[in-house]
């Protein structure tokens, strides 16, 4: 698929097969200027039973996508969904995409979002010592990288990762990715075009791409780790969890059953998606200790 056509696909496979997206008290465009004078956008949505003047914990969200497709509408519902059901606001962050903006545009992005909270959690009503960083698949390597480049210098930290099916490394040999190579909807030849688009001068070791190549990975937040049992990056997500735990850090990791790479955002299509929706607003609540909703 050209460019283009990938990213009406990816939105019309999200507008089929998720859920309802529920009411949230407000929702607000949010534009983050960047350095070089463009801006960013973003959506910030307060959940149903929240106050104007409250502020509240808060998830920076990246969707996933590959860094090539998707955007903030694509995850709309399901940041509706985890705003309403763990009582924090959620900010979704429209990264810039690949093949236009290719590594590091993405992961600069990230960071951007997660400093510029910080500095306008007033404004925002969001409460800066209670901030949490998370996405699927693309977006969860963008929070893992984040996570690792906070660690590394002396400022604020988030207090949470929330990992859906993040991709760990590009490179890898862990049987999963040959198992479930072909016809488990995320196959080779995607994984391929995306890592192309993402990364087309190689840089495949630097672990701004691949968080497992870090020197380290010592002394990131706790976090809730989910994968797919289907899914070419299960094993990759598996030994990342457990280098994390062997290094000290503290993390759950969840297999969820019977399930593909993408599941997370199908609520329509995948019972399991609203389980585990569910699931991780939970431990996102309860880790930021937000009020939990009615």
């Amino acid at each position: 698929l050209s460019v283009d056509q990938a990213r009406r696909s990816f939105q019309k496979l999200h507008y089929a097969f998720r859920g309802e997206g529920p009411a949230v008290a407000s929702t607000i465009e949010v534009p983050i200027p960047r350095p070089d004078g463009s801006t960013m956008l973003a959506r910030l949505y307060r959940p149903l039973q929240s106050h104007a003047a409250e502020p509240l914990p808060a998830l920076i969200w990246f969707h996933g996508g590959g860094w090539c497709v998707g955007d903030v509408a694509s995850h709309d519902v399901l940041c509706r969904e985890l705003s309403n059901q763990s009582g924090c606001a959620v900010l979704s962050v429209e990264y810039r995409l690949a093949p236009e903006h290719p590594f590091p545009a993405a992961s600069d992005d990230a960071r951007l979002a997660f400093d510029w909270v910080q500095a306008q959690a007033e404004l925002l009503g969001v409460d800066a010592t209670r901030l949490a960083l998370g996405g699927d698949s693309a977006g969860g390597n963008l929070s893992l990288v984040t996570a690792l480049a906070l660690r590394d210098e002396a400022g604020p930290q988030p207090g949470f990762l929330l990992l859906i099916y993040p991709s760990t490394e590009i490179v890898s040999e862990r049987p999963s990715r040959s198992r479930y190579a072909e016809g488990y909807f995320l196959d080779r030849g995607t994984l391929d075009w995306f890592f192309g688009h993402y990364l087309p001068c190689g840089s495949t070791e630097d672990w701004r791409a691949s968080p497992m190549r870090a020197a380290s990975v010592a002394g990131l937040p706790p976090m809730l780790l989910m994968s797919a049992e289907f899914d070419p990056l299960v094993d990759d997500c598996a030994a990342f969890a457990e280098r994390v735990r062997a290094e000290g850090g503290e993390v759950v990791y969840e297999e969820v059953a019977g399930v593909i790479h993408g599941y997370f955002t199908l609520g329509k299509c995948f019972p399991e998606a609203r389980s585990s929706v569910a699931r991780a607003a939970r431990a996102l609540g309860e880790r930021l200790k937000a009020a939990r909703p009615a």
